[in-house]
This record gives structure tokens, sequence and C-alpha cells, in this order.
């Protein structure tokens, strides 16, 4: 058996990336939603376009900022393969991210999300249906969703970081 652990972040949208381009892939994507309809060829290059757009930590502080919080996050899983994805707007997808993984052996794959509260569609829904989706195509790799998040948990990380700004804590 071999642990691969993707950690999924939402996405950012470039600075410099022209908001036509967004305007008119949510509208496509709204209307495919709305008739239940398939992906089509259109939107499938704008998504293609803008999560392929070259990023820079000027034009998209969340994907530097998601990398930097990667990076360590990768030096605490001794060795274990490690992957980053996006729910939208950046590469790689959670489904590019996967199928990397299991190319380079993987056969037991965690995905890790940076969305702490339930409700999000991405966190609680579109994540777990690509997870089956994968699921269905590799019935030889283990699948796990490290979610949702114990609250309790992610209060006590959110006192300790208010801790670090008060007077007379860490900065």
């Amino acid at each position: 058996m071999k642990r691969g652990v993707v950690l999924v972040g939402h996405g950012g949208i470039p600075k410099d990336c022209p908001p036509e381009l967004i305007t008119k892939l949510k509208r496509l994507e709204s209307h495919r939603k709305a008739v239940n309809g398939p992906l089509t060829n259109e939107e499938r290059e704008l998504d293609r376009r803008i999560r392929h757009w070259p990023r820079t930590d000027q034009n998209d502080p969340y994907c530097a900022g998601l990398e930097a919080v990667a990076s360590a996050f990768r030096a605490k899983l001794n060795g274990t393969l490690f992957a980053l994805a996006y729910n939208e707007f950046c590469a790689p997808t959670l489904e590019e991210s996967v199928e990397e993984m299991i190319r380079r052996g993987a056969t037991d794959i965690t995905v890790v999300t940076t969305m702490f509260t339930p409700g999000g569609s991405h966190s609680e829904v579109e994540i777990p249906e690509t997870l089956e989706r994968l699921a269905r195509v590799h019935p030889a790799v283990s699948f796990r969703y490290a979610w949702p998040y114990d609250l309790e948990l992610v209060a006590s990380f959110l006192e300790a970081q208010l801790r670090q700004g008060e007077p007379g804590g860490q900065s």
C-alpha cells in the first residue's frame, strides 16, 4: 500500500485575468446547472484557460498562500506522496492530482481541504462527488475524505491564532 495525500483549496482568480472570461464561464456554468445539462466545449475551454492562466505572487496571492501551506504540510507527512489541487480557477483539478498520484503508485489516497466550515458546496458536495467518480474508475484505490472537521479543533486553532496577536502573546 502506497499512501498519498491531496490538499484541496478553493482557487482564486488571477488579478490580470480578463473579467469577461470569468463572467462568461459563470454564466455558462449557471445555465448548465439550471438545465442539468452536460459541460459544453465552450465552458470546458474557458475553464481550461482560466485554470492555466500564468500565476505569480502578485496576480494570485491566494495561490501563493496555498502553496506555502502545502509546503509546510508536505514537510509533516514523512515522505508520503503529496499533491495540491484546486476546486476552481486554478490547476490542477482534484481529478488531475489524483490521477497523477495514482500514476506515481498511490493505492491509498486521503483528500484534505482548507475549507473548514460546513455548508460550502465545494467541501460538502463537489469533493465527495468527485471522489465517488474516481472510486468507480479506480476500484483498486482506497479513497478517504478527511472532512468534516471537528469544529472544536477548528475553534481551538482559531483561539491559538487569536492569542498570538494579543498583547503578551507570540507574534
